[in-house]
Formats: C-alpha cells, structure tokens, sequence
C-alpha cells in the first residue's frame, strides 16, 4: 500500500513538473501575458529557452501508462503540444495505454506514416486493440506489412468480439514438449533473450501443438533436472475457448489467484494465453463502462472533447428523462383539484418519490454487481426478487412510520400521517420490485444491465409514488 501511495504522489508531482515547463513555455512564446517570475528556476528555464527540451527528457524518463495519464488531463492544445515531444519508438505503446477517446484525438493528429510505424511497434494482439481507431488505409498497410504468421495472428485477435476471451489473448508463449527432461527446458530457457511478461508458467504440448498441461516455474527450479517434464508437470490446469465470455474468465482469475492461463481452440490446441494484466484492464474498462451506464452515458467521454461531441454523448438519456419527466408531471395534474384543497400534499410528495428512487438504486446496484459476478441466475431470482421485497416491506413500515411521525408534528392529522405511511411502503415496494426486474430485463434482452437503470427506476419511483401517494389522499382525505 505504501508503494502504491508513493507511485500516486510521485505521478502527481511529474505532472505538476508538465504543467510548470509547459507554463514556461506559454510565456517565453508570448502566449500568455507577462507576469512576475517567484523563482529564479524559472527565468533560468526562460532565458535559455529549455523549457521544452526539458519536457521531452522528462517523458522519456516516465513510464508508458504515466505518460498516458498526463496526456488524458491535459486540454487537447496541451495534449498535442505533449504528444509531438513524444519519441516516436514510444508512440504505439503509449496509444495502448491511453483512454479510448483520447487516443481518438492523438491519432487524428498524427500523418499516415506515423501511426503505419506506431502500429509496426506492437504485437499481433496489441495491434488489434487500438486497429478500431486506426484509418482503413493504414490498418491495411500494417497488416500488409506484418510476416504472414502475423498477419494470421491479427486476423484472429481482430475476428473476436471485445468480450470474448479472444480478445483478450496474447501470442506470446513458450511451449516444452512433455518427453524431454528439466535439464533441457532449462538450457532451453537459458537461450531466450528474455520471458514474456507474466510468465509463471511454461505450457506444455505435443508435436502437433496439442495442450497438455503446465510447468509452473517454481516447479522447474526446484526439481531434479533429469527428471522429465511428464512426470513433474500439472495436467489439472484452468483453460479457456477464445469465444469464451471474458467475464467468466475475469471471475475465474479472481476465484483461483491466476497469473497465466492457456487459451485452447475447440480441437484442444494451444492458441495462446491469458495474462492478469489483460484480466485486470477489462475489468477496469468493464467497471468504468458500468459506471458510464448508470449515469446515462452512452460511451467514455474525453473530458476536453468539444462541446457538440459531448453533446452528442449525453442527449439519450437526457431525451429520456425528459420524457419521464412529463409522465411524472401529467401524473401530478391528474390530482391538481386534491392539492389544491389540501396544499400539505405538495410538500410532502416529494419525499415519498425521493426515498423510492434511493430505495431503487440501491437494488439495482446490488442485482448489477450479482449479475457480474455471475452469482444471478434462473433458480435464485424469484428468491432474490421475495428478499428484496421483504427488505423493502421492513423499510417501508419502519421509514413510513418516521416520516408519518413527522407529517403527525407539522400537520397534526392522523389520517395524514397514515397516508404518508402507507404510500411510503408502497412506493418502495414499487421501488424493490423494479429495481430486480429492470436490470434482469436488460440482461435477458442481451443488454447491458446497468445502462440507464437508474433513470428508468427513478422514473417509476416518481411517476409511482406521485401516482400512490396522491391517490391514497384523495380516496382517504378527500
């Protein structure tokens, strides 16, 4: 945890260095009007004009993903301004590492020639993650260009949707055959330039690339080199299919602590393996989309995209709302005669809709999280739905009889508070119930169960509650 804390503090002080030199550099350019200097650091930096050159050997010394970081919350003159002080060897490693949308804004900034050698700088797998973004023309040139067991490489990873464990995949393994012996795979290794990154594991197979299983490499070191790799390797072994859902495999990685494991084509065949670091930035991306959804967000925003692009990404949902809105407002007209005779019930209403729309979005969290988890399924959903309703029913009696206790103080009607109670534990009862069957709708419909839940449960919750509350009154009081 400490190191974690330090590399955060250590990241926030390279990009306050970025902000500073970049500052420097507005001003020695005229861009910015003059201003009292604090440091003489800083006229230094002025009169020599280094500023600049500064800022390039500071990149050069940052790592991918932080040099991804600082481009991401810098507004696009600034990003661009970064991106060109780039060597351009790091280019596609850091449009790897950077958000969907920003890398959007960097490639279109880049000429053909440039983002053809960017590309050339991955692997077959890394290539497929950022070909979405990456002109028609320049994707064939690099495709083009690659060696043909390559190009077989890219064509698979690209044949895969962005869910499925293919996509996911990574090429590089080092495969042993199970008849030879530990002396062997160790002089074998030896003569490697360097492992794949989270290599923890060799995967063993026979001539005609069949999987067999594994030797973990703490296996390796410690056994006695003559003996053969059958007799020390593990055959029970976690695989994954390329179609597989990656979030089976993300939840299998989670569940058994793996760092690597084989991907096998429906032959058995050794096609390629998943790493924890594949793992573990879907799960981000997922978490990150998850949170977009229920917000209403339709995808990742740049948080310096113009003004129409951002636009564009936040009417949907707003539309709706819009229209729920006028639902909830139609419903309040059908009972203007009730609040008209009894104007308590306009200040109260709300509260009863507040309380069902929080009620609601806790539920819908709960089934999404269960639903990712894959804890949700056929035979425990109509369990599910019971509990919630039960947990609700509590509620509603308990925080029925607050708020009708306070209805009681300020009102002093009895028949009042019993309205309020009442449409209280209704209304979050609507709330339980909607709140199971929204996000299992989405998710039986092949939909992403977290996108725009929570403005559709706080529609019903208001529309709802508005609608029983209101009539409760009018039958009871009025």
């Amino acid at each position: 945890m400490a190191n974690n804390l330090r590399e955060t503090e250590n990241l926030q002080e390279h990009l306050q260095h970025v902000i500073q030199l970049l500052y420097e550099h507005k001003l020695a350019e005229g861009l910015l009007p003059p201003q009292p200097l604090p440091e003489q650091g800083l006229m230094d930096g002025l009169l020599h004009g280094q500023s600049l050159a500064e800022l390039q050997r500071l990149l050069d010394e940052l790592h991918p993903a932080d040099v991804a970081h600082i481009l991401e919350v810098m507004p696009l003159e600034d990003r661009l301004l970064i991106w060109d002080l780039v060597k351009a060897e790091r280019d596609g490693e850091i449009l790897l590492e950077v958000s969907d949308a920003v890398r959007e804004t960097l490639i279109a900034s880049m000429e053909r020639g440039e983002m053809r050698a960017a590309a050339e700088q991955l692997d077959a797998d890394e290539i497929a993650d950022i070909a979405p973004d990456l002109p028609r023309d320049v994707l064939e040139d690099v495709f083009q260009s690659l060696p043909m067991e390559e190009r077989e490489k890219l064509r698979a990873a690209m044949s895969y949707p962005e869910d499925a464990v293919g996509a996911l995949m990574d090429f590089d393994v080092v495969t042993i055959r199970e008849d030879v012996t530990l002396e062997v795979v160790l002089r074998y290794l030896r003569r490697l330039n360097e492992l794949p990154d989270q290599t923890d594991l060799l995967f063993v197979v026979d001539r005609n690339e069949y999987f067999k299983g594994v030797l973990p490499l703490n296996r390796l070191l410690v056994s006695d080199p003559a003996a053969l790799v059958s007799s020390v390797m593990s055959k029970e072994t976690i695989v994954f299919y390329p179609d597989e859902r990656a979030q089976q495999a993300a939840q299998a990685f989670e569940r058994y602590d793996l760092v690597t494991a084989a991907v096998v084509n429906a032959e058995g065949k050794l096609v390629g393996r998943v790493t924890i670091d594949a793992v573990m930035d879907f799960i981000r991306e997922e978490s990150a989309s998850e949170a977009l959804s229920v917000g209403g967000l339709s995808q990742e925003e740049d948080l310096f995209a113009p003004i129409w692009k951002s636009l564009k990404n936040r009417w949907t949902w707003l539309a709706i709302n819009l229209v729920t809105a006028f639902v909830a407002s139609r419903v309040i007209g059908l009972f203007e005669d009730s609040i008209e005779k009894l104007v308590a019930l306009a200040a109260l209403m709300p509260i009863i809709a507040g309380i069902g729309g929080n009620s609601g979005n806790q539920t819908i969290t709960m089934i999404v999280r269960a639903l990712a988890l894959g804890q949700l399924n056929g035979g425990n959903a109509r369990m599910l739905i019971s509990k919630e309703i039960g947990v609700s029913a509590v509620n509603g009696v308990v925080w029925g009889a607050v708020v009708g206790g306070f209805a009681y103080i300020i009102y002093r009607s009895f028949s009042l508070s019993l309205v309020m109670m009442l449409a209280m534990m209704l209304n979050l009862l609507l709330a339980a119930l909607m709140g199971v069957l929204i996000p299992l709708t989405l998710h039986s419909l092949g939909r992403d169960p977290a996108a725009g839940s929570s403005v559709m449960i706080t529609a019903v919750t208001d529309s709802g509650g508005f609608f029983i509350f209101l009539g409760l009154a009018t039958l009871f009081l009025l």
